[in-house]
């Protein structure tokens, strides 16, 4: 009886999952279920001096640009993770905009929303924000991923995390410009 009740329910699964796997919604199931069943259980602040292997992570920006982190390999950048409906990235976005206006052509900022587009774009536009924010088009990276938002990372030209900050942050800080002016004469 409980073999027949096992075959019942993982036949189920498959007439029920399949579609899903098998149309054009399949990314968005990989997406949410990577979200939902996977957890990076190191902690933001202890992936400092953690190297970004080459990876092939796609994001698409507003206007329909193409972001891959395998292009932008030695270059410093700043990712940011973040959401319309989270209050800490909400208060340490006007420090990020600062930080944008007076690095955004050494770094590369990479502003990845965590929310839907229709949410996204309406915000930046009533806040007057002019940040490079994208979308995810594939699974972030695992050292990357963490469950909570905001997560930012500084990433140096060899790949290593050098500051990885869960939590709002003052990014417009000294020590921020610091580390950045450092990293950029490297």
């Amino acid at each position: 009886m409980k073999i027949k009740r096992t075959y019942l329910i993982l036949l189920s699964l498959v007439v029920l999952g399949g579609p899903f796997l098998f149309s054009p919604l399949k990314f968005y199931t990989f997406k949410y279920a990577n979200r939902f069943l996977s957890y990076n259980t190191t902690p933001v602040e202890e992936r400092e001096q953690a190297v970004i292997t080459a990876q092939d992570w796609r994001l698409t920006g507003r206007d329909g640009a193409v972001f891959n982190l395998a292009d932008h390999r030695d270059e410093v950048l700043l990712i940011n993770f973040w959401a319309t409906w989270c209050p800490p990235c909400i208060k340490e976005m006007p420090d990020l905009q600062r930080l944008y206006a007076a690095y955004g052509n050494e770094v590369t900022f990479v502003f990845v929303a965590r929310d839907r587009a229709d949410r996204v774009w309406p915000f930046l536009e009533n806040k007057g924000y002019r940040l490079p924010v994208y979308l995810e088009n594939s699974l972030t990276p695992e050292i990357l991923y963490h469950t909570s938002i905001p997560s930012t990372y500084i990433v140096d030209k060899k790949g290593v995390i050098r500051m990885a900050k869960n939590g709002a942050y003052d990014w417009y800080s000294d020590s921020i410009r610091e580390l950045l002016d450092t990293l950029l004469k490297e």
